[in-house]
């Protein structure tokens, strides 16, 4: 809503003066915005009772897992999808094809595009099969004993569920071993913890609660380097490119990292 001297063509300055206060509540409300990590330390600074208090090692967990698990696990994925596509031409094919039909040549891939990109969300959903970022997930706890399928959990047991080997299982995939975003196409199977068979952020109450974030920073990503460059590889590349092997950390990377040659499109 325009202020009453931005209607009386006295100059620009006479706006500086403000009489209905609406630049200085605007800049007060700019002070008082804090970020994730001032909320942390005056929430700390604040508590009177010592079980509430946050320590400095809490703290300084806390944060790690802000960073790694948006960062570490979608740029492990991205360089796993980027080795898969040059490995597959005719997916990396695909993938161009469809972005330039949809978001035209020359334009910039927009978060709003990614539901009109079935093909370049199937090869997430591929990448994320075969090379689940966090390849145990979570540990989980039996709280009780419990018995499942024959087998007797005790009470306090530590699970790991191996996200790694269920993605690779052939009684729930065809050519379990093969990068073949295809199969997605004509399937409803998603990773958001409904289809127990693609489960790489987990499922139940404790699913990792970046899905949405994740979802779109991974289109968004791949789809923009898709589409604005041509990639290949060198000699050398092309041999770390050919090895499969993984190193496993914080999240399972490729173990020689990825050394492709990006040329920018030409418009």
């Amino acid at each position: 809503m325009p202020s009453l001297l931005s209607l009386i063509p006295l100059g620009y300055h006479l706006q500086e003066i403000d009489p209905q206060g609406l630049r200085r509540k605007i800049d007060r409300g700019m002070e008082k915005t804090k970020d994730f990590l001032e909320v942390l330390l005056e929430y700390r600074g604040n508590s009177d009772d010592e079980c509430d208090q946050i320590s400095d090692h809490q703290l300084h967990i806390i944060i790690m897992e802000v960073f790694l698990a948006g960062s570490e696990t979608t740029s492990s994925t991205i360089e796993w999808a980027m080795v898969e596509l040059l490995r597959h031409p005719e997916a990396m094919a695909a993938a161009k094809e469809e972005l330039r039909r949809v978001v035209g040549e020359g334009n910039r891939f927009e978060e709003a595009q990614i539901d009109d990109l079935p093909y370049l969300q199937a090869v997430v959903k591929e990448t994320l099969r075969l090379h689940p970022p966090v390849p145990f997930l979570v540990p989980r706890r039996a709280i009780r004993e419990v018995e499942f399928m024959s087998y007797r959990i005790p009470e306090n047991t530590q699970v790991f569920v191996n996200a790694w080997a269920i993605g690779r299982d052939l009684r729930c995939w065809e050519e379990a071993e093969e990068f073949k975003p295809e199969r997605f196409l004509e399937s409803r199977t998603d990773y958001k913890g409904h289809n127990f068979e693609l489960i790489p952020f987990g499922a139940g109450r404790r699913i990792c609660a970046g899905i949405p974030l994740a979802h779109r920073m991974l289109n968004l990503v791949l789809g923009s380097l898709v589409h604005e460059f041509e990639w290949g590889v060198d000699e050398v590349g092309e041999k770390e490119m050919a090895d499969e092997r993984e190193r496993m950390g914080v999240t399972v990377r490729k173990l020689a990292p990825l050394m492709a040659i990006a040329r920018r499109c030409s418009t």
